[in-house]
């Protein structure tokens, strides 16, 4: 098929499918054929890395935000797999649902994965070694098991030791956990993860940007952080970045792989 061609039923597939956006609001706005075109050539080039590494599952990261400030580059996280059915690339991943305090898990195609107002389409591919390759991906094709580990209640950033929140990453390392550990409660995963090292990011936010964000965005709340980090400026929760770091960390075959912008 030509790269024309292929396009044009990304494009056709995008436009078929609604999308959950995840930390925006309801409100209505249209998508405009520039970013359509940019998450296609997106969608198209992380699909066609994937093929070429010859891979059956990964974690793949997004620029939904600028967390440039922060040190950050990467924003959310999904799990993509090939699906036994029908050989074609999706994507599980937690939602928060417009803007407000609850979350929901999705299926859905590599394009949906860039449909956001995204800050930048460059992505990251983190590629597990063949025993947890297969383990995961059997893992995010259960439906029984994915929801085992979804706590609804949503916090943009929430503690990463604390069952009281979850968001996109949260849900996406707890599940990289349970299929290679065989561990299927979040208090098991936490204690795992705590045992073997995982660092959260700490990020330094003030008083009043907290309490800005308790107050306006329902979204976000940092109730669930311990005391004397959270009166001390620092928030630590998971993102993007700590998932790559603890995995490579880890010295158990996992690789890494940055995709960068697409040129027109």
């Amino acid at each position: 098929m030509s790269r024309v061609k292929c396009l044009l039923c990304t494009l056709l597939l995008l436009l078929s499918i609604p999308s959950a956006v995840a930390g925006r609001s309801c409100a209505k706005q249209g998508l405009s054929t520039t970013n359509l075109i940019a998450a296609s050539r997106a969608a198209v080039q992380l699909r066609d890395t994937l093929d070429a590494m010859k891979l059956d599952v990964a974690i793949i990261g997004r620029v939904g935000q600028d967390l440039s400030a922060y040190g950050l580059r990467y924003s959310h996280a999904g799990i993509a797999f090939r699906d036994t059915q029908n050989g074609r690339w999706r994507v599980a991943q937690l939602l928060n649902t417009c803007g407000s305090k609850q979350s929901e898990l999705w299926y859905d195609g590599l394009g949906d994965f860039f449909l956001d107002d995204m800050f930048a389409y460059d992505a990251l591919v983190l590629v597990p070694p063949a025993d947890q390759a297969k383990s995961l991906r059997q893992q995010v094709q259960n439906p029984t098991l994915m929801r085992q580990l979804h706590n609804p209640a949503y916090n943009m950033v929430p503690y990463p030791f604390s069952l009281q929140y979850q968001n996109s990453n949260t849900w996406v390392i707890e599940n990289v956990v349970s299929a290679a550990q065989g561990l299927h409660s979040r208090a098991q995963i936490q204690a795992w993860l705590q045992e073997n090292n995982y660092t959260p990011t700490e990020l330094s936010i003030g008083p009043l940007v907290r309490l800005g964000a308790d107050i306006f965005k329902a979204n976000t709340t940092f109730e669930d952080h311990p005391n004397n980090l959270r009166f001390t400026n620092r928030i630590r929760t998971v993102t993007v970045d700590s998932i790559s770091d603890f995995l490579l960390a880890q010295n158990r075959g996992w690789q890494k792989v940055e995709l960068k912008t697409p040129p027109d």
